[in-house]
């Protein structure tokens, strides 16, 4: 692979979302669960809810500070890594952008310090307001970072100026009420409440398994088994609505999950499992699920799945008339009171696709057949990686539901399980992030090679840096990361091995599995 500043630039914004996004579903989904509690601990007045929130609170501490150092640096890549990107469609991409910073983020960060600092300065009903407000903060900071991130996949209320040579906002509503954005929305906050769910219930089975604050962990293991089973259901719920926005904006995407190749007759159906065979273009041995792909992709019986080489032949189409519009503009492009004829409004609309040129050759006009066919197959993203990051996503989502659905079980029985199934519980922890992290690399890898879905290119986005810089700074970044990742880490050791009560009664042997002790009205 060619690490030239395009490839670098890439690299440094992927590496930097992943580490940020190891805390964001962790800060979505604790939030909520903090909330919740507090809520039955002033409803109950048992002082054993107020100890769960305030430990668990110092948990989502540490996760959100780490999630605020890492989350700002990317903000900021959009003026150094991708300049010509943020003045193309600053206009409207900058919204949502200012609007997170200056509502979401300021408004969660002032509650937050109220959580913390406000227990002996607050009533108990004025302290769960500023929790609630905490929840919903940290949910609007990923509803407009969102909204953000849905107009690149499907770039809504917005008109290109050839006056100025940019995109322009023309309609707010629409940018706002992009399907797109709702169903990112759903979805990733989903996924974000069965982060923190599989974080407290992992941690809380720990203390059962130890035999460590019974009290506190028996609580937090029925509050998160019932939320956690919830959240996973609408997980699966939810990616079934992503899917059909994919299959009706990114249909490229939607055949490269599915390592489609050849349109099938509707409804088309889910591969299973299979190996995907570039060079063959096939997917070999595998198992199929009649009709449920082309129901997820487009609620009908009756329509077909575009496969990968319909799709590039329409692309080759779409290169060829956006080239009398990306001509215009070469010429006319950029002057005062300059109009686009009505003749070349159906090919502007296929200039993007034009561009894909320019990583060929300069003087797109006099392209070759072979090289505008060349630029067509760049619109192919990385088959495997999507096939496969997909299904081990999914996979992951369903282990969560049977897993959450036994500890809901076990909860309604007024048991926490047995000894294996508790080990089970912790050693599921990390399982949440690594499906988040897939389900980010199956959105942004499946755009790809669009940093706005058939309007710009990835590579057109770039700043004109030397190469060697963004190495120095990726560099930075990942030492900078890493170390924070380690901290953050230990801190939530420190304090999980701490637990509840600094000063509580000792632990039982390791391993040992305690029978369920009556507990005092007082002691609730």
């Amino acid at each position: 692979m060619e690490l030239d500043v395009v490839t670098l630039s890439r690299l440094q914004f992927a590496l930097t979302a992943l580490y940020h996004f190891l805390f964001v579903p962790l800060t979505l989904g604790l939030s909520l669960l903090l909330a919740i509690m507090e809520s039955v601990y002033v409803m109950t007045g048992r002082t054993v809810w107020r100890d769960a929130v305030k430990f668990w609170g110092t948990l989502f501490g540490v996760n959100f500070v780490m999630g605020v150092a890492t989350g700002v640096t990317m903000e900021f890549q959009f003026g150094t890594n991708w300049a010509y990107y943020a003045h193309y469609v600053g206009d409207i991409f900058g919204a949502p952008l200012a609007i997170e910073g200056l509502m979401a983020f300021f408004m969660e960060a002032t509650f937050v310090g109220l959580f913390f600092f406000g227990w002996k300065r607050l009533t108990k009903v004025q302290h769960l307001v500023v929790t609630w407000l905490v929840a919903i903060g940290s949910n609007f900071s990923a509803l407009w970072i969102l909204i953000a991130n849905a107009w690149m996949s499907n770039p809504v209320g917005a008109t290109f100026n050839p006056q100025t040579m940019r995109m322009e906002l023309s309609s707010f509503r629409d940018v706002v009420f992009n399907p797109v954005a709702q169903s990112k929305f759903v979805h990733t906050v989903s996924a974000g409440y069965v982060t923190g769910a599989m974080f407290v219930l992992a941690i809380s089975a720990f203390y059962v398994v130890r035999g460590r604050h019974l009290d506190i962990a028996r609580r937090s293991l029925t509050v998160a088994a019932s939320f956690g089973l919830a959240s996973a259901l609408s997980v699966v719920v939810l990616g079934d609505e992503s899917g059909y926005t994919a299959g009706e904006n990114q249909k490229m995407k939607i055949a490269a999950i599915e390592a489609m190749w050849e349109t099938e007759p509707p409804p088309a159906s889910f591969t299973v499992v299979g190996l995907p065979d570039i060079k063959s273009e096939t997917t070999k041995y595998a198992i199929e699920i009649p009709w449920v792909l082309g129901l997820i992709a487009t609620r009908s019986l009756d329509t077909p799945v575009e496969g990968i080489k319909d799709l590039v032949t329409q692309g080759e189409k779409r290169i060829r008339n956006g080239m009398a519009g990306y001509i215009w503009l070469s010429k006319e492009g950029g002057r005062e009171h300059v109009a686009l004829p009505d003749a070349l409004q159906s090919s502007m609309r296929d200039v993007g696709y034009t561009l894909l040129l320019k990583r060929i050759r300069q003087d797109v006009e006099n392209a070759t057949d072979e090289e505008i066919h060349a630029a067509a197959l760049s619109t192919i993203p990385n088959v495997p990686a999507l096939f496969w990051s997909f299904r081990i996503m999914v996979g992951l989502g369903f282990y969560f539901i049977l897993l959450f659905g036994a500890s809901f079980y076990f909860s309604c029985k007024r048991r926490h399980g047995p000894l294996w199934f508790m080990k089970l519980s912790v050693m599921s922890l990390p399982l949440p992030w690594i499906a988040a992290e897939l389900g980010w690399i199956v959105a942004e890898y499946g755009r790809q090679p669009w940093i706005i879905d058939g309007i710009m290119p990835t590579f057109m986005g770039v700043s004109d840096v030397p190469a060697s810089d963004v190495v120095a700074s990726l560099a930075a970044f990942v030492l900078f990361y890493s170390s924070l990742a380690v901290v953050d880490l230990m801190l939530i050791i420190k304090y999980v091995r701490i637990g509840p009560h600094a000063n509580g009664p000792a632990p039982a042997m390791a391993g040992a599995l305690p029978a369920p002790q009556p507990t005092s009205d007082a002691s609730r």
